[in-house]
């Protein structure tokens, strides 16, 4: 295939000014991205009454506890950072003698308040009512996971933000010396098949638990697709020498085949 639309320009001949756009660009996508993460650990981590994230957590989340409540869910896991230790264990140790409304009356209506109320007053539908018995004992049932409603809801976001993230960080991997050209390919599209496998998981681990390690392995590839290329493009960028056939093509080499050989323009 002839023409300029049949090549790619190596980093190390594109002008300073859009190499640094293309570094500041990755430098805050993967600052964002590492925070992320610390997200996913806060979210997921200790729903299980352990400490740490395991598969366990990511059953839990999505599937719902065998035994536990919403409540001892959220308690165990994204809230736990929330309270006191001493106040969260009262509210456990309530759920755990029966919830009672005499015992939320006494002793946890006055954590709630301190703590909870603030962002769980009604204002935002998304988020349990905890300003009254009749609410909180709402989230005191058996812990079914993730509704569909909220997953629906969630998968929308994420397929749409991490495709347009991965989108910006594999346009400007394109320009990245990758031989043979196949494994640059497979580097680009691997992403994309990981949010699709991600977004699937959560699926099949709602129906069945035994698919947390679905999820697991989804997002280690997907964070591992975004270090190489994050990787890659920032050394070629600054640090990489050109190679041979970069340096006798001018740094604009055929997308198509293997050949080293320069075509005329």
């Amino acid at each position: 295939m002839n023409g300029t639309n049949s090549r790619f320009m190596h980093f190390s001949y594109l002008p300073m000014s859009l190499r640094l756009v293309y570094s500041m660009t990755l430098l805050v996508l993967g600052v964002g991205y590492l925070f992320a993460m610390i997200q996913v650990y806060a979210v997921h981590s200790g729903r299980d009454g352990k400490p740490g994230i395991s598969a366990e957590d990511l059953r839990v989340a999505y599937h719902g506890s065998s035994g536990g409540t919403k409540l001892e869910s959220a308690l165990n896991g994204p809230m736990q950072g929330m309270l006191p230790p001493a106040e969260r264990q009262v509210i456990l140790g309530w759920v755990a003698s029966g919830a009672s409304q005499a015992g939320y009356e006494k002793t946890v209506k006055p954590i709630m308040d301190n703590h909870c109320i603030a962002c769980h007053n009604g204002a935002d539908p998304s988020k349990p009512n905890l300003t009254s018995f009749e609410g909180v004992s709402k989230v005191v049932t058996k812990d079914n996971g993730m509704s569909l409603p909220t997953l629906v809801r969630v998968s929308h976001i994420h397929l749409f933000g991490i495709t347009f993230i991965f989108f910006i960080v594999s346009s400007i991997f394109v320009h990245a010396y990758i031989r043979p050209l196949w494994v640059k390919c497979v580097v680009i599209a691997f992403p994309f098949l990981t949010i699709l496998m991600d977004i699937t998981s959560w699926y099949l681990t709602k129906l069945i638990p035994g698919f947390a390690w679905m999820l697991i392995v989804s997002g280690v590839l997907m964070g591992l697709s975004f270090t190489i290329q994050w990787a890659t493009s920032m050394y070629q960028m600054w640090f990489y020498k050109p190679s041979a056939e970069l340096e006798e093509c001018g740094g604009v080499l055929p997308v198509f085949g293997e050949r080293s050989v320069c075509q005329p323009s």
